[in-house]
C-alpha cells in the first residue's frame, strides 16, 4: 500500500474540523480535537492561512475556513451546473447569431473554455473546450475582470502582453475599458486577440448575483461588424443568452 503524506493528512483534518461544528475555533480547541501539540497545529494553521484556506479573526484570534477554499469548492459545483444550464441556451445563441458560441470561467489567471458550440455552417472547425484565453484582451476575459474582483486582480497580476497592435497594454486604459464594460453590461474584442476576429460577451450570474462565468460569440470582423461597430442584434443575442442562463441558475430578473 502506498504511504500517505502525514502533513497533508493533518491539514485535511484541520479543514474537516473547521468545516463542521462551530464556525470559529481557537488554537487549543483545534489542537486537542485532532490530537496534536499546539506548536504543530499552529504551524499547520499558519501554512493554510498563507494559502488562503484558513482565516484568523483579528479580534478573537480564532480560525475559520478561508475564502480560497470556499471559492475552489464553489467553482467545481458552479462549472458543472453552469455548463448543464447553458447547453440549450448556447445552442440557441449559435443558431440565432450564426457564429461560434463559447462559455468561459476564471481559471489560473485566464479564461477556461468549458463549452463550445460550432458556428452553424459547413466550415471545418476545431473544438476548443479546455483551451485557455487571456483575461486582458478577450471579450470573455474582460467581462470576468469587470464583474469578478478575483479575476480583476489576476488580470492585473498577469500583466498586459501585446498580442496584436490593438491589444490594450496600459493598466489605466484597461481600467477605463472595464468601467465601460460595467456600465453597458457587455464586453467586446475587435482584433485585440486574433487579427480579423471580433467577439462579444456578457456575464452569467448565480443565485447570489455573483458572476460565475461569461458567454459570448466569436466570428470574422466582416460578419460581426457594421459601419457603426458591432451589430447590435448580436450584442442583444449574447445578453439575452446570459440573462437566460443566469435565471436558470437562480439569479432572477436583472
Amino acid at each position: 500500500m502506498a504511504r500517505t503524506i502525514q502533513s497533508l493528512e493533518r491539514a485535511a483534518a484541520v479543514l474537516r474540523l473547521l468545516a463542521g461544528g462551530e464556525r470559529r475555533l481557537g488554537l487549543s480547541d483545534i489542537a486537542s480535537s485532532i490530537g496534536l501539540a499546539k506548536g504543530t497545529t499552529h504551524g499547520l494553521l499558519r501554512t493554510l492561512q498563507q494559502e488562503g484556506f484558513v482565516e484568523q479573526d483579528p479580534h478573537s484570534g480564532k480560525y475559520q475556513l478561508g475564502a480560497e477554499l470556499l471559492r475552489l469548492g464553489n467553482s467545481y459545483l458552479d462549472v458543472h451546473e453552469l455548463r448543464a444550464r447553458a447547453l440549450v441556451w448556447t445552442d440557441d445563441l449559435a443558431r440565432s447569431s450564426g457564429e461560434s458560441a463559447y462559455l468561459g470561467v476564471l481559471h489560473q489567471q485566464g479564461v477556461l473554455i468549458v463549452h463550445h458550440v460550432f458556428r452553424p455552417d459547413d466550415s471545418r472547425q476545431v473544438l476548443e473546450v479546455g483551451a485557455m484565453q487571456p483575461l486582458h484582451s478577450t471579450a470573455l476575459g474582460k467581462v470576468l475582470a469587470a464583474f469578478d474582483p478575483v479575476a480583476h486582480n489576476e488580470a492585473l497580476e498577469t500583466g498586459f502582453e501585446a498580442i496584436t497592435e490593438r491589444t490594450v497594454t496600459e493598466p489605466a486604459d484597461f481600467e477605463a475599458l472595464l468601467d465601460d464594460v460595467r456600465a453597458r453590461g457587455w464586453a467586446s474584442d475587435v482584433g485585440e486577440t486574433w487579427e480579423g476576429v471580433a467577439s462579444v460577451a456578457a456575464p452569467i450570474l448565480d443565485r447570489r448575483k455573483v458572476p460565475v462565468g461569461a458567454v459570448g460569440i466569436t466570428g470574422a470582423e466582416e460578419r460581426m461588424l457594421g459601419p457603426e461597430g458591432l451589430h447590435q442584434r448580436l450584442v442583444a443575442a449574447v445578453r439575452d443568452c446570459a440573462r437566460s442562463v443566469s435565471r436558470d441558475l437562480g439569479a432572477g430578473r436583472f
